[in-house]
């Protein structure tokens, strides 16, 4: 394969009647083809020219660099695990610049890709492709897309992940874009933490959406959860319960436990931060207009 690359997960938020599916793969540097901007030939000309009269052992570094590619994508939808029904094709031209100083070759950087589709069982075929179509690299990924108006009995979520930033754009995008390290949601920029890493200090930023869950005569809905971090079975931190009006779901959780500390003087608390280590968050959340509840559990790892 000429351009390897691995779809590596997929998450998926409600879009009105279809459901946004957000794909994320990785792909090293170098086989995307980044070359340098030329942005002042001729100083580039007359740079060049003092460095051959003095024989300068050392390599520059182009400012910038820039890769340009496309990008196929193919939903088929799957019956009885046979691909059916094409659905939707997709085309993207991905044009990316870079800095020259801190582009590393080897380094495999996270793309991601968003586009609504309604519900269903796919295969997913994606191509991407030099812009000269001479290269190219194949995946095949299955997905999954619940249909929002079956969950009449019963509750459950869209994967849930922790974002490093969330930022509010003026617009949603007008049409579909590749973008490096973080995705589109509305007007939202989210940055997520694929990996479930977190440095002491850090905080668990939730995002979510409750599907099946019953708003009240008035729209609104009243949605409990209850949170708790574990290690092992032992509780580090039990969260006051939390009270929501809507079933999307953005939620920060500092990584604080209370410690109590007996000495001569008496007992006294104190807030720590917890300690490196492999940690579960769990939720149990509840609908207390239909009184369904479910719980999840997410893993994550505390490094120094």
């Amino acid at each position: 394969m000429d351009i390897p690359f691995t779809i590596i997960k997929h998450f998926y938020l409600p879009a009105q009647q279809n459901i946004q599916v957000i794909l994320f793969f990785k792909v090293k540097n170098s086989d995307l083809g980044f070359a340098s901007i030329t942005s002042d030939i001729e100083g580039q000309k007359k740079k060049q020219e003092k460095e051959d009269e003095a024989q300068s052992i050392f390599e520059t570094t182009p400012n910038k660099l820039n890769a340009k590619a496309n990008v196929f994508l193919q939903f088929n939808k799957l019956e009885d695990n046979i691909p059916g029904e094409l659905v939707k094709e997709i085309y993207i031209p991905f044009n990316l610049e870079v800095d020259g100083v801190s582009y590393e070759p080897d380094k495999e950087e996270i793309y991601s890709i968003g586009y609504p589709i309604p519900p269903g069982d796919y295969l997913l075929s994606t191509a991407i492709t030099s812009q000269n179509l001479e290269k190219i690299g194949t995946q095949y990924y299955e997905l999954s897309l619940p249909n929002l108006v079956s969950f009449s009995g019963e509750l459950d979520t869209t994967p849930i992940f922790s974002a490093k930033n969330i930022e509010q754009m003026s617009a949603p995008e007008a049409q579909v874009q590749i973008h490096k390290g973080f995705f589109t949601y509305s007007i939202l920029q989210i940055e997520p933490n694929l990996e479930n890493l977190f440095s002491p200090k850090d905080d668990l930023d939730l995002f979510f959406y409750i599907l099946g869950a019953k708003p009240n005569e008035q729209g609104k809905f009243d949605i409990e959860i209850n949170y708790e971090v574990c290690k092992g079975e032992a509780i580090q931190i039990r969260y006051q319960p939390q009270i929501y009006d809507s079933p999307l779901i953005s939620q920060p959780l500092p990584m604080k436990k209370t410690v109590l500390i007996k000495s001569e003087e008496g007992e006294k608390k104190e807030t720590r931060d917890l300690e490196p280590g492999s940690y579960t968050l769990s939720l149990k959340i509840t609908d207390k207009i239909s009184g369904n509840s479910i719980t999840r559990t997410i893993d994550f790892e505390i490094k120094t």
